[in-house]
């Protein structure tokens, strides 16, 4: 059994602090500020999430405060003006929310928080029901896995299936999340595999090879950085 988590609900957090169409821009600062969070689902029904309201979408409220902008610029910026005049989060609120299943893989989050510049996203069911958050500091769970742990899974997983006949003279070490296998094997094709599954377990910042096959020609796949 795989103890590497793969999908948001492994790390998400269960316990979220999440606000209601109604609520007026003062208790959504206040609320911001009490929990540490720079953003919270606006929930409408039976915690369906109908949008995110985040410190971005406050900006323009302070931005435009005791200032008269220019007609051209008024028109260019009709949504902030827009904004700077909501008092409620379902005005102020970004909609749709951006969202993740819990089913989805780390990878999809981090990519999805990475293309859109957020920090965290709301986790709901099929229903568009709130299940929990995930924030980037979340997907970096999987890097305190401890180096045994890594060594493990690798040596049952990626060397115990690839490697089965000559597994005995392969050395699994793991120092801060970087992996070093190194000994003998009879057929060093299959190294370059061994380096996509040995990075794609979650945790693993890196991997080294010192291998050597029959014919004593060391292997040193190029280095990559760390997957999440």
């Amino acid at each position: 059994m795989r103890h590497t988590p793969h999908i948001v609900g492994d790390v998400m957090t269960q316990t979220v602090v999440a606000i209601g169409q109604g609520t007026r821009f003062k208790e959504i600062v206040e609320t911001m500020e009490q929990w540490k969070v720079s953003a919270l689902p606006v929930l409408a029904g039976e915690s369906r999430v109908v949008g995110v309201v985040s410190e971005t979408d406050l900006l323009p409220e302070e931005e435009f405060r005791g200032s008269g902008p220019k007609r051209l610029e008024r028109l260019r910026r009709l949504e902030d003006m827009r904004q700077a005049g909501a008092l409620t989060a379902g005005e102020l609120m970004s909609a749709p929310a951006l969202a993740v299943h819990a089913d989805a893989t780390l990878a999809q989050a981090a990519r999805t928080m990475a293309r859109r510049a957020v920090k965290r996203l709301p986790v709901v069911d099929g229903e568009g029901m709130l299940q929990g958050i995930v924030s980037r500091t979340d997907l970096l769970k999987v890097y305190l896995r401890s180096d045994e742990d890594l060594a493990e899974e690798i040596r049952r997983d990626v060397v115990g299936h690839l490697f089965a006949v000559s597994r005995g003279q392969l050395r699994v070490a793991v120092a801060d999340g970087v992996v070093a296998l190194s000994g003998q094997v009879r057929d060093t094709s299959l190294i370059p595999v061994a380096a996509r599954l040995i990075r794609a377990v979650e945790g693993v910042v890196d991997v080294e090879f010192d291998v050597t096959g029959p014919t004593a020609a060391r292997m040193e796949p190029p280095a990559t950085g760390p997957q999440v």
